[in-house]
């Protein structure tokens, strides 16, 4: 690793900020700092990432650049347990699939948009 790499910060775009900084903090639990005025930077769990194949349309402006754009899978160790808490705070979600790299749903953003929860079965870097 290049030495003076401290960690990563994801960047996650949003139609309603407000409301889903709320469900990050209140509903999901992670901690946070506030940069100023209500802009809250998220503590993570410990992450991995996987590069995968893409299609040429996954390029975002932003700082005058054109970035690579992410995709957001939670990580958790009993998928079913995950869901069953985000049906107590009414959290939509798709229903629980199957796949060859784990057990996953898609939640729902107060937002409107949506995030990956997954139970992985392939080996975890963390």
């Amino acid at each position: 690793m290049i030495n003076g790499i401290t960690g990563a910060h994801w960047l996650m775009y949003s139609n309603d900020t407000e409301a889903d900084r709320v469900f990050f903090r209140d509903v999901v639990g992670f901690p946070a700092v506030d940069a100023g005025e209500g802009w809250l930077i998220f503590v993570l769990p410990p992450s991995e990432m996987g590069v995968h194949p893409g299609d040429g349309k996954f390029m975002l402006g932003h700082a005058d650049h054109n970035l690579t754009r992410a995709v957001l899978y939670l990580m958790c160790d009993d998928v079913r347990a995950v869901v069953k808490s985000l049906e107590a705070r009414n959290v939509p979600h798709a229903p629980i699939a199957e796949a060859q790299w784990g057990q996953y749903t898609i939640v729902q953003l107060p937002s409107g948009g949506e995030i990956g929860l997954y139970q992985p079965t392939h080996p975890r870097a963390v």
